[in-house]
């Protein structure tokens, strides 16, 4: 007796929807890119979303094999940092204020401030990304507007409205970037006192997996479905890492494709004074702690275009471990694990491209080391395992160069995309008893790739040389 449960992900340029079975398997898919105007990094219609989000799911239910009956929840997920300040009809007062829109850079930077003053034990990285920035922002700019406001809401949350009519509920993960203090979990006086917002504005806030209410009566008949729990919504990056199965204490998620981006899980609240890695709460009681590098695999698509990817990884399987010290970093600039704004990329002396190639991947791997030794050491809890997903994970030698650089075991998600993450939240609590025996039933792991000790001895004395010239350069 199968029962399904769907997840929705509202990405920057387009939605994509899953329908999918308590193991996990997909019976039901669809996407649809969005209809962007200029600045829509700034600026987008929510409304826009959920009419994508309509049609995809009217094109799943018309073409599903299954029983609809044991279709049981749904839970969305959507970018961090993205705002909408809605009128008391629920109506967006402005269209949504994407995590990506740099307007709110002056806030930001007052913001951050006044949190490292009075609440200096909480999460304090605050800048134009973050959601607090843009709320006040808002009010700041638009004070006509300022009367009407009944609630502010996050990415996600709009979608869940949608669904169920409830627009007053949140979770965890969209608050962190919204001042929402997660471990005395309450709002800090201080954005009252100082900032000029209202309580009455700010959402409850519950642990992600949480039912907020029923599937809208209307929606259920246009679809011919049950009235589904409706689950709340939770950030794109931590989906993500749900749907890797990276969740229980001591286990981590790497995705590398434009960016490095890593995601765990670990007993204790990590605080990194430099900002550089904030702490997600985990619904049970844990934290996953985060960060994201501007070291990744941008470099392979821009220095390597055209190229037979297959080929050179075979080459770069026969040239490891190269020896040299390599840093394909593209952008000027590093933030996470190394912060340096004067920080470039390292080319050794080699005239073989195919060399260089092999000793970027090693380098990135480097990168990834030195982020997890940080990791360690603010959380003094050890890395016991690495999840991995992105393009970065297809390529084997990749793989087997970063088993042997973090000497613990890489595996390998089969899939490990946003909507499946939300999918898994949708039954977190529905149909499993916590996020950890959802994620145990609902992810795969396609491979597991072992450190080889040969790799491991060498690879210590070339990320040391590493070091040293990180060290030399002042990037650390």
């Amino acid at each position: 007796m199968r029962t399904f449960f769907f997840g929705v992900d509202i990405g920057t340029q387009g939605a994509r929807v899953v329908l999918v079975d308590e193991y996990g398997e997909v019976v039901g898919a669809g996407e649809k890119k969005f209809a962007l105007s200029e600045g829509f990094r700034e600026e987008q219609n929510p409304d826009m979303w959920w009419e994508c989000c309509l049609e995809i799911v009217d094109h799943i239910v018309e073409n599903l094999n299954i029983d609809k009956i044991k279709i049981r929840a749904i839970s969305v997920t959507s970018t961090s940092g993205t705002v909408i300040p809605l009128d008391s009809s629920n109506r967006p007062l402005h269209n949504a204020i994407m995590y990506s829109d740099p307007r709110s850079a002056e806030q930001g930077k007052r913001i951050k401030h006044l949190a490292t003053q009075y609440n200096p034990n909480a999460y304090t990285g605050f800048n134009a990304s973050s959601g607090i920035s843009k709320m006040v922002w808002f009010v700041e700019t638009y004070p006509e507007k300022v009367g009407a406001i009944h609630t502010w809401i996050h990415a996600s949350d709009y979608i869940v409205g949608k669904l169920s009519g409830n627009y007053r509920i949140t979770d965890y993960t969209n608050v962190l970037k919204s001042a929402y203090d997660l471990e005395k979990q309450q709002w800090p006086s201080y954005i009252f006192d100082e900032l000029g917002l209202k309580p009455e504005w700010l959402q409850e806030v519950v642990p992600s997996g949480t039912v907020v209410g029923k599937l809208d009566k209307s929606l259920a008949a246009r679809w011919n479905l049950p009235e589904l729990d409706v689950v709340v919504g939770i950030t794109d990056g931590c989906a993500s890492q749900m749907a890797s199965g990276a969740v229980t204490p001591g286990s981590w998620n790497t995705t590398i494709g434009t960016t490095l981006v890593i995601k765990g899980v670990t007993e204790r609240n990590v605080v990194d004074p430099l900002g550089r890695l904030y702490s997600h709460r985990h619904p049970e009681g844990y934290w996953m702690p985060g960060g994201a590098s501007n070291t990744g695999a941008d470099w392979i698509s821009l220095d390597y275009k055209g190229q037979d990817l297959g080929e050179l990884n075979g080459i770069a399987a026969t040239l490891i471990p190269t020896g040299l010290v390599a840093w394909p970093l593209l952008q000027d600039g590093e933030r996470y694990p190394v912060m340096s704004p004067q920080a470039r990329r390292i080319v050794p002396d080699t005239a073989s491209k195919e060399l260089l190639y092999a000793a970027n991947l090693e380098g990135v791997a480097f990168i990834e080391k030195l982020a997890y030794e940080i990791i360690e050491e603010l959380s003094q809890e050890k890395v016991n395992a690495v999840y991995t997903a992105g393009g970065g994970s297809k390529s084997d030698v990749w793989l087997a160069i970063r088993a042997s650089v973090l000497n613990v075991p890489i595996h390998k998600c089969k899939e490990a995309g946003g909507a499946l993450g939300a999918a898994i939240m949708a039954a977190s609590k529905t149909y499993y008893n916590s996020l950890t025996e959802a994620a145990k039933a609902m992810t795969k792991v396609e491979k597991t790739v072992l450190p080889d000790e040969e790799l491991v001895n060498a690879y210590t004395e070339q990320y040391q040389l590493f070091k040293d010239k990180l060290k030399e350069l002042n990037y650390i």
